[in-house]
């Protein structure tokens, strides 16, 4: 239309809440590993929408499974049943520890249906939940108290009863903080927003035999773990430590908000008619893409091959650590969640080295203060890995 405004950014600040520093692109197609800005401009997505879009932006089976659930049936209340949600259940179910699972629209509403179902669980005298140091669990005002980052309580004090955080790695003292109330163990299999940091399987052996010392759930965050991020459907998978309550989210849908609460039959049996739900919960559209999603990842070598490019990806980011030893200082991750830990000099420059990724058309972050976090598409390509590193190069290069 003649003489309208297409400056997007402009546009958008002049009507959203500041809650976002947004990068000045905006963003109107994807395709694969590839997103489109409004000029025209091409990036290679390391990010994928923040562990969202793990087959990719636009992947055709998805998108036919959502336009075809769209002229169907787009929503009907939790009060009947719909078969794509049905389809969603046996399908978490079927390939997880869990009998029984809860259809929320995002991972913060998962973990909230967790901290729910963990307290009616163990009773009214018992409700506290402890989580751990550098932790995120969300943004609503339960999981922000859950989140072990005391920057983010900030102006939102006090914070909701019940929830402690405990040091990253410290069984002993964590061990010490369980009273009378205690009720559940929280904890991310790895430390996605602080830092991709994994936890040891001794550790997490620790918690399991705390948990059942105690009487007390174990609750696993695979909000950004699950669903194929670290070569397994579920990142427990590969820890032997099997959880009372999981959550996932994020790549559910791939790009469309479905969460998901799993547990075991004799745990869920604490929630009745009334005691929880969602309006949207189980959405029939998100509920398709989330079945369309797990079948692609479950088809023969899809996995494995998560687990390889990993490993590749670990590979490249440990030659630049030799390259680059006065700015990073190692590499870590599973699967396709790796982060590329900075020295001290390089913290100092990581939001500058995200800005100058951006500027060479690949979009990564930088996570916990500590490292840079690449979370591509799970079908990202060796040689997209390659541009990857290799734009890194040039930007470790720049900044030593």
């Amino acid at each position: 239309m003649s003489g309208e405004n297409t400056n997007w950014a402009e546009r958008s600040n002049a009507v959203f809440i500041g809650t976002y520093a947004r990068y000045p692109a905006a963003m109107v197609k994807g395709e694969g590993c590839k997103l489109t800005d409004a000029e025209g401009r091409e990036y290679l997505d390391c990010l994928a929408g923040i562990a969202v879009c793990s087959l990719g932006h636009c992947h055709p089976v998805v998108t036919e499974a959502i336009c075809k659930q769209a002229h169907e049936l787009v929503h009907v209340s939790n009060l009947y049943y719909t078969q794509p949600q049905t389809e969603l259940g046996e399908l978490l179910t079927a390939h997880s520890f869990a009998d029984r699972i809860f259809l929320a629209n995002s991972g913060a509403e998962a973990n909230e249906a967790a901290f729910k179902l963990a307290r009616i669980c163990a009773g009214p005298e018992r409700y506290g939940i402890i989580s751990l140091a550098g932790s995120f669990h969300g943004r609503t005002l339960a999981t922000v108290a859950a989140t072990g980052q005391p920057k983010l309580h900030e102006g939102f004090e006090p914070m909701p009863e019940g929830f402690s955080h405990a040091p990253f790695g410290n069984l002993n003292v964590l061990e010490a903080m369980i009273t009378d109330q205690t009720c559940a163990i929280l904890c991310e299999p790895l430390q996605g927003e602080g830092g991709v940091r994994p936890l040891d399987v001794e550790y997490l052996q620790g918690l399991q035999d705390l948990c059942r010392k105690h009487d007390l759930l174990l609750i696993f965050d695979e909000i950004q773990t699950g669903i194929g991020r670290t070569g397994t459907l579920f990142a427990y998978e590969q820890l032997g430590v099997v959880p009372d309550i999981m959550t996932v989210a994020k790549a559910l849908g791939n790009g469309l908000p479905v969460g998901a609460m799993l547990t075991r039959k004799e745990i869920a049996a604490a929630f009745v008619p009334g005691t929880h739900g969602s309006t949207f919960g189980g959405n029939p559209v998100a509920a398709a893409a989330g079945v369309a999603t797990i079948k692609i990842m479950l088809e023969d070598g899809f996995l494995p091959e998560v687990r390889a490019k990993g490993e590749y990806l670990q590979a490249g980011l440990e030659g630049l650590v030799a390259r680059f030893p006065a700015l990073a200082e190692g590499a870590r991750g599973m699967g396709l969640i790796r982060g590329l830990v900075l020295t001290e000099k390089g913290v100092a420059q990581g939001g500058d080295m995200v800005n100058k990724m951006f500027a060479r058309g690949v979009l990564i972050n930088f996570a916990g203060n500590a490292a840079l976090r690449f979370l591509p598409p799970l079908i990202i390509s060796r040689e997209e890995i390659d541009q990857l590193l290799a734009a890194l190069a040039e930007v470790l290069a720049e900044c030593e």
